[in-house]
């Protein structure tokens, strides 16, 4: 007779296990994206990306289920402060930062682990007696938030449990480096490339007479050094700005410096980011390497019928 499954906090000796059950819900969404059991514990204690909201957390908490000794579902929880300096959309919420679970096998007979761990994460929320209880997916992994197209099984938990999409559809666009546009090799008349130092990133612009008219800023810096589980890199466009009317050749010429930069920063995977109403960027993109990854629901809030 098979057991039934468990929830109880997480322990330290889960990480093996933990970083396993992270990796394939990662693995399924950005090609060759893995992250380390360091990666992995760091994050449980905070998020130093977040530098604005990651101070605002007053408490937070990770539960995971076990069946079998397997641990087959993980959360990570958090509360936010009910303080002045907290942003208004956070303050005295509560977040399950991120819920995966491995796919429930046909026929299995024992409770749904899943679903037992969304009902103590639910529990513990109303225990923090914040006045909203939120979700949105973010995997210490690069490209990995929201719940993608590729966790069918994640989102229909999120939905028994109560959580409705609230919030908008992003698209993720990857290119491989080597299939950018190559640096052009005759300059257009007046333009000229310039790198500086972006606010998000490595900042490449375009200028055309000296006055800039695009720029595209690179994040090569996603994977920190402890998250190197492969030879290789990924890095994403922070930010890209072209003019309302650009030379329809500026974005290939822009993206050929990028791919020039990237190479020698030892980057192999370009990330880009897009709401659904970005469809010229979208478009553009795709006419100059990229393919569509995957479309994920970002927002989504507890509302119990």
């Amino acid at each position: 007779m098979s057991a039934s499954p468990s929830v109880r906090p997480f322990h330290r000796e889960d990480r093996d296990q933990l970083t396993v059950l992270v990796n394939a819900h990662a693995a399924a969404v950005v090609p060759g994206v893995t992250v380390s059991v360091n990666t992995v514990l760091s994050s449980l204690e905070r998020c130093p990306e977040e530098y604005v909201t990651d101070p605002w957390v007053a408490e937070r908490a990770t539960l995971v289920a076990e069946h079998e000794r397997q641990i087959v579902a993980a959360a990570h929880l958090l509360r936010y402060r009910n303080d002045p300096d907290v942003g208004e959309d956070y303050r005295d919420t509560g977040h399950i930062a991120w819920f995966v679970h491995f796919p429930r096998p046909d026929g299995a007979a024992a409770e749904d682990p899943a679903d037992l761990l969304l009902t103590a994460c639910l529990a513990q929320l109303t225990r923090w007696h914040v006045r909203a209880r939120l979700t949105d997916g973010q995997l210490p992994a690069p490209g990995v938030y929201g719940v993608p197209e590729q966790w069918p099984h994640v989102r229909a938990s999120l939905e028994r449990a109560g959580f409705v999409h609230t919030g908008h559809v992003e698209t993720l666009l990857i290119a491989s480096v080597a299939e950018l546009p190559a640096p052009a090799a005759a300059p257009l008349p007046g333009l000229t490339f310039h790198r500086t130092l972006g606010e998000l990133g490595t900042r490449l612009t375009a200028r055309l007479d000296g006055e800039p008219v695009a720029h595209i800023e690179l994040d090569t810096n996603l994977e920190r050094p402890e998250r190197h589980a492969r030879s290789g890199g990924i890095a994403d466009i922070a930010d890209l700005e072209l003019p309302d009317d650009p030379h329809p050749e500026l974005l290939g010429r822009l993206l050929g410096e990028a791919r020039q930069w990237l190479t020698l920063c030892g980057c192999d995977r370009l990330l880009s980011y897009a709401t659904d109403d970005e469809t010229e960027e979208i478009a553009g993109l795709a006419r100059h390497g990229f393919r569509h990854l995957t479309r994920t629901a970002r927002g989504w809030e507890h509302r119990p019928a």
